[in-house]
């Protein structure tokens, strides 16, 4: 059940079956520094270890399939390699006394045939090109145009995400997060800017709100409910994601996912990384729908986020890019330090430089 007593963001929580220090989450950050085999290395052991003061450490979008890559030197969790690769990335956190869950990730139609194996076209619900860019070998570039998965194929998706989850938690995660968010495949379904379906995974919310609920109830099956997350953005523009009308589609999506006893729900507020007040939406319309833990998300300063925990509208607080320079962010904001500002030249691909190499106090 949401916790909605009065608390601190440096109290603790329990977030379904994992016990929490304090409520500030690191959220997902996409870097783009996975070795060869889309590897974990040990420089992001480090680059996370240095964090582990956080609550909870949200791992970066990590795609469950080669199929399911978007953007050059991201880590995969779907080989033997790879998930030795993030054993030594959890156990490097959990000895700072930190917990971490992994960001299970399709990118669906926001992805390049040179990322693709073979170079095929990327998948999604329907053959409809997205106006957005991915990050190639040669710097960003417009997506490749999709072609429409059939009917056939979508139990192999949900299987995906399952052999996904299971080989997270033999990587030592304390949990996972079906990323459903930011215009990749699970919210590709859902709107119906991009799913232009007329079979039982498209046209009604019932339908396009299918495979988001058969990939979280595949998922924490797998690795429990009480450890398992979701995250999902409503009136997100990232990576043309379009609805006709959010709210009622939103609210159905929470009300099919409440009844798994799921460990939390993390929302994103507004344009991810952009304005909170993109769109009109009534998101404690979905908070009073979900049973489980309530993780709030964009643009949150130490005051927003103090307010909005101790008032009970949320139970947790994920901060993205302020940890990026920030490894000592928690303590930084315990004592109201000024923020290292971030180098955007060293933000994807590189080595240690902008990486683990920022000061701390």
């Amino acid at each position: 059940m949401s916790d909605r007593s009065p608390r601190s963001l440096f109290d603790p929580v329990q977030m379904g079956d994992i016990a929490l220090a304090k409520r500030i989450v690191m959220a997902p950050l996409t870097r783009d520094r996975a070795g060869p085999g889309r590897t974990p290395t040990p420089l992001m052991a480090e680059y996370y270890a240095q964090r582990a003061d956080a609550g909870l450490i949200i791992a970066e979008a990590t795609q469950i399939s080669p199929e399911g890559q978007g953007y050059l030197d991201t880590p995969g969790i779907y080989s033997s390699a790879q998930v030795k690769g993030w054993k030594a990335v959890t156990d490097a956190v959990h000895a700072r006394g930190g917990k971490m869950v992994l960001q299970m990730w399709h990118v669906g139609r926001i992805s390049h045939t040179s990322l693709q194996l073979g170079g095929k076209a990327p998948v999604a619900p329907s053959a409809i090109r997205a106006k957005a860019k991915t990050f190639t070998a040669n710097g960003f570039e417009p997506v490749s145009e999709p072609r429409a998965l059939a009917a056939g194929e979508m139990p192999r998706i949900v299987a995906q995400y399952r052999y996904a989850a299971a080989r997270a938690m033999d990587a030592g995660f304390d949990g996972v997060e079906v990323h459903a968010a930011n215009g990749y495949l699970i919210d590709q379904f859902l709107r119906d800017g991009s799913n232009h379906r007329d079979d039982a995974w498209g046209g009604s919310i019932e339908n396009r709100t299918r495979l988001l609920y058969d990939v979280v109830s595949a998922v924490a099956q797998t690795a429990g409910s009480g450890r398992t997350g979701v995250r999902l953005s409503p009136v997100t523009p990232a990576n043309d994601a379009r609805d006709s009308n959010p709210q009622p589609l939103f609210e159905r999506a929470v009300e099919r996912l409440a009844p798994l006893g799921l460990a939390y729900l993390h929302v994103i507020e507004g344009a991810t990384g952009g304005p909170r007040d993109v769109a009109p939406f009534d998101y404690e319309a979905l908070h009073r729908r979900f049973h489980g833990s309530w993780m709030v998300n964009n643009g949150y300063t130490e005051k927003m986020a103090e307010e909005v925990v101790s008032s009970g509208l949320a139970d947790l607080v994920a901060f993205g890019r302020p940890f990026i320079a920030n490894p000592d962010l928690v303590k930084r904001l315990r004592i109201g330090a000024p923020l290292n500002a971030i180098n955007p030249a060293t933000l994807y691909g590189g080595g240690a430089e902008g990486y683990t190499d920022y000061r701390t106090l």
